[in-house]
């Protein structure tokens, strides 16, 4: 049997997750476990940067085959790949920065000129940036470059801010934070376009997230808390675990059809 264009875009419905209340409570603390899972993986165990980045590709690589292969959304799948993605792009960054030496300042602006290429590529092929269109393996292609130039963006930009400007872990997280809330309000007062306010507040939550991470995982003498890498990024995760557990059972829920009396 012949199958069209058509079929092929029925097929991957719902690849991609709605954006609910849910969605941005996991985004940002995808985005604190990139930033503290990294520095443990990279200080802890030894595995140094290159190690560390190496061990996250092939995982990576791994999930993303999984998930560009599945018929249909299975929330473990896309946020175990949101979370290693969030992981390698910090790796990304921490790389360019303490590997080779590249200056805060550049790392940002060259991973901010990336993902402005990859919207602009994603536009001119697709005509749209929705992601409740990701119908396509293209168009997924293009989603999961933004998500992983975002996630690089905002360590580059958040570091930038805690460390390079020196304003301290907590109040990065406020400026980010702030500048969330500004979206938000724009969005749903001012009626801000929806596409647009929805990839802002995603680039911004990674440098709250990071931040976040930082200012608890960090020593007293750096400006956090103390509560080490292994601490916060075990309770993130376990909360991450339990909300995709409990979306996983309200998709299953919701997608089986009564049964017949």
């Amino acid at each position: 049997m012949h199958i069209t264009a058509d079929d092929r875009r029925a097929r991957m419905l719902n690849k991609v997750p709605e954006v609910t209340l849910f969605f941005w409570i996991i985004k940002i603390m995808a985005t604190t476990v990139g930033e503290t899972a990294a520095d443990f993986l990279n200080v802890h165990l030894n595995l140094g940067l290159t190690g560390t980045a190496m061990a996250m590709g092939v995982l990576l690589v791994a999930f993303l085959v999984a998930q560009m292969t599945a018929r249909k959304y299975a929330p473990w799948i896309y946020w175990m790949t949101v979370v290693l993605l969030s992981i390698f792009g910090t790796l990304l960054t921490d790389n360019l920065v303490d590997g080779f030496g590249v200056p805060l300042q550049t790392t940002t602006v060259v991973f901010g000129v990336a993902l402005a290429a990859t919207f602009a590529a994603w536009y001119a092929s697709e005509r749209t940036l929705s992601i409740h269109t990701i119908t396509t393996t293209r168009r997924e292609l293009f989603y999961w470059a933004a998500i992983l130039f975002t996630f690089a963006l905002g360590t580059a930009a958040g570091d930038l801010a805690a460390e390079g400007m020196h304003l301290g872990y907590a109040t990065a997280a406020l400026i980010y934070g702030g500048l969330i809330a500004a979206v938000t309000v724009a969005y749903y007062v001012f009626k801000a376009n929806a596409i647009a306010a929805f990839w802002i507040a995603y680039v911004l939550t990674r440098p709250f997230g990071a931040s976040c991470g930082d200012l608890l995982s960090q020593p007293l003498s750096n400006g956090g808390l103390g509560l080490g890498t292994v601490s916060t990024s075990m309770v993130f995760l376990v909360i991450i675990l339990g909300l995709v557990a409990y979306m996983t059972v309200r998709q299953k829920a919701v997608s089986t059809p009564p049964k017949r009396r």
